[in-house]
């Protein structure tokens, strides 16, 4: 009977262990953005940037309590939204990391690996380098990168059903052919126009960066990521379905097809909108997802939660690290993730002891 208990206590563990972890990072990452907004190049007291978070949220305390007006700027306008910027994008890359891999069947997916990048990168130098939206001012540069990875993408799920059904190897072969027209295209207008100055402020662009994040962007970015998170959390037993393959799923009375071309679309959208405010930062979608499937399996039921408030605290951390690693300069978020992202992800590649296509070994 003693036996029998433990067994069903140990059972439930394993079942329901992932909501532990997940509250448990849920609190680490409140903690993180709460510890890293005390953190940057102005000399702040911790007791004021609270105040100021405070006095801002809640209407607590007033102005004279600050130092200077210019302290409540650097806090509320420049520090607490780039922080909060971090985490939707933090998350909004894993998730649709852990989407492309179920997508495309291969845990070295990434959420660029349809085209995206390039669809955005295209659109991106079409906006500086040839001053297409200038009408739009400085948002002309991030709604062409969303037009672009968002329009890639419909066009390889376009292209990935000629000849028939789409299917995971169909839409990654689209996705690479489709991605070499777009930076051929990228690298052509770079070399027509010949703009030196165009052509540095692209590769800043391309380097990614949080510097720009204001609320109004968060206003938009934050419900996004949060209804994909919250919706693709609804259909992991169909991404279980899709790491099996089309011939088991298609026995077990569902058809990926159409499910395929929704997350893909729902993806896209998503991605579309942080390449949009943060530009390209690399690894975040292809680690975090790597990371947790290590340690919790592949139950999407758990790798998801986990993924996005994972995804969140490291590029939150990632993000404080740029601003402090140089003396009175930034080093470009995309650039400090690849110099980490590269070597840990050769590492855990190695290490990997799990079966992708099944449960954990």
């Amino acid at each position: 009977m003693k036996f029998d208990h433990a067994e069903k206590k140990e059972s439930w563990i394993r079942r329901n262990g992932y909501l532990f972890l997940s509250l448990l990072l849920l609190a680490a990452l409140v903690i993180s953005v709460l510890v890293a907004v005390t953190v940057g190049s102005v000399s702040i007291s911790v007791g004021e940037v609270y105040r100021v978070i405070l006095f801002r949220f809640l209407g607590m305390g007033s102005m004279e309590l600050f130092s200077s007006a210019a302290v409540v700027d650097v806090v509320w306008l420049i520090r607490l939204p780039r922080l909060l910027l971090a985490v939707a994008v933090g998350m909004g890359l894993s998730i649709c990391g852990v989407v492309m891999q179920a997508i495309v069947k291969n845990p070295l997916a990434d959420p660029y690996v349809l085209g995206v990048s390039s669809g955005a990168s295209l659109g991106a130098t079409a906006a500086i380098m040839l001053g297409v939206g200038s009408l739009l001012g400085t948002n002309a540069v991030g709604v062409f990168a969303f037009a672009g990875a968002f329009g890639i993408s419909l066009l390889v799920l376009l292209v990935s059903q000629v000849g028939g059904r789409s299917t995971s190897m169909k839409l990654l072969l689209a996705g690479i052919a489709l991605s070499a027209v777009c930076s051929a295209f990228s690298s052509f207008i770079i070399y027509v126009t010949n703009d030196s100055k165009a052509t540095e402020t692209l590769t800043y662009w391309l380097m990614g960066s949080l510097a720009g994040a204001k609320w109004s962007s968060l206003a938009v970015l934050f419900p996004i990521v949060a209804l994909g998170t919250g919706f693709f959390w609804t259909q992991y037993r169909t991404l279980n379905l899709m790491l099996m393959g089309d011939d088991v799923s298609i026995t077990l009375g569902t058809n990926l097809h159409r499910y395929r071309q929704l997350y893909l679309v729902i993806s896209a959208m998503m991605i579309g909108f942080v390449v949009c405010y943060s530009g390209m930062i690399g690894f975040v979608g292809l680690v975090i997802p790597h990371v947790v499937r290590m340690v919790l399996g592949t139950d999407h039921k758990k790798v998801i939660p986990v993924s996005a408030l994972l995804g969140g605290i490291f590029l939150v951390w990632a993000d404080v690290l740029c601003r402090v690693i140089i003396p009175h300069s930034e080093l470009p978020i995309g650039i400090f993730i690849s110099m980490i992202g590269a070597p840990c992800f050769l590492y855990l590649m190695i290490r990997k002891k799990y079966g992708f296509g099944g449960g954990a070994s």
